[in-house]
């Protein structure tokens, strides 16, 4: 999984900071699924980015790897973070996850309200709350006052009322303009000073967090929130209950889960790719649910991948 994500990643690397999103994310994109063709799986993409903004995409309901290993559910996300790619800013990584078959949720590329939380807040939160009621629970659970809880917000105007409202009661807001994957993951780093998310972002980063927080013992609780008619429509053909709080065995069900990614810009999470006289660097992450495990990977491409061209001015 870490070869598929970091294949990934050196493919859109030469488009850092050149403005075009969309050609990095195809070839990212178009990276992920040459290489996940060789992936020892039966496995099937059950929610991925791409439709929201019309970006490339491996498309809900594809098979993916080489058929010889066991059947099972796929997330991806090909490229995390367009903007800060396109832009040159921080946090934008390549990222998948893998869990038993039927058991990651199966939903459109879609908008959805996040709540997350680690370990020592884990069972106390609840989306329902109202969330300064969440915010002094969760001040409760890590032992701490209120005025020392940092809460990470995605940075939209649509977000100004939970800004305001997190100010009202004293804690801490920490905006951030894109990758809540990374900032979701945070809340069960200690050092990253990251203690609840809050906010609506897109549904396939929801399911990747939580398969990444499934491994460090945190919380996602998540509902799909619809913008059309059409939106609706295909939650109903999919089964999906729009009044339902998704929890964690709704978002990535009780089996086994593993969770990859890797930097293409440099992160609070993970290095992006670097270029040395040694060849191509790069920096992962690998995360097993089964052994609460978390491994930082690093490689050095030697010989120049055949993945990584120059961009096509």
């Amino acid at each position: 999984m870490v070869g598929v994500t970091a294949a990934a990643a050196v493919s859109c690397a030469p488009w850092v900071g050149r403005g075009n999103k969309q050609q990095a994310d195809a070839a990212a994109t178009a990276a992920m699924r040459r290489l996940l063709a060789d992936l020892p799986i039966a496995g099937r993409v059950v929610i991925g980015e791409g439709e929201m903004d019309e970006a490339p995409m491996l498309y809900i309901g594809e098979e993916v790897g080489n058929g010889a290993g066991p059947e099972c559910d796929v997330a991806v996300d090909p490229l995390e973070g367009t903007n800060p790619l396109a832009f040159g800013g921080r946090n934008a990584l390549c990222v998948m996850a893998l869990g038993d078959k039927g058991s990651f949720l199966h939903a459109p590329d879609m908008y959805m309200d996040k709540l997350a939380v680690g370990p020592q807040a884990r069972g106390v939160v609840d989306l329902r709350y109202p969330l300064t009621e969440n915010i002094a629970l969760v001040a409760k659970a890590l032992g701490k006052p209120i005025s020392k809880v940092v809460v990470a917000v995605l940075d939209r105007p649509r977000h100004a009322d939970l800004v305001a409202k997190t100010r009202t009661v004293g804690a801490t807001v920490k905006l951030f303009s894109d990758g809540d994957i990374v900032t979701a993951l945070s809340t069960c780093i200690e050092d990253k000073g990251v203690d609840l998310l809050v906010g609506r972002g897109g549904s396939p980063e929801g399911v990747l967090a939580a398969a990444g927080l499934s491994c460090l013992g945190g919380e996602m609780q998540a509902r799909l929130v619809p913008q059309t008619p059409e939106e609706i429509r295909r939650c109903q053909e999919m089964g999906v209950d729009l009044d339902r709080i998704l929890r964690m065995g709704d978002l990535i069900g009780s089996g086994e889960v593993v969770f990859a990614a890797t930097g293409v810009t440099d992160g609070d999470l993970l290095r992006g790719v670097q270029y040395s006289d040694a060849g191509l660097v790069t920096h992962s992450v690998a995360m097993v649910r089964s052994t609460a495990s978390m491994h930082y990977i690093q490689s050095v491409l030697r010989d120049r991948p055949l993945h990584a061209e120059e961009p096509i001015e």
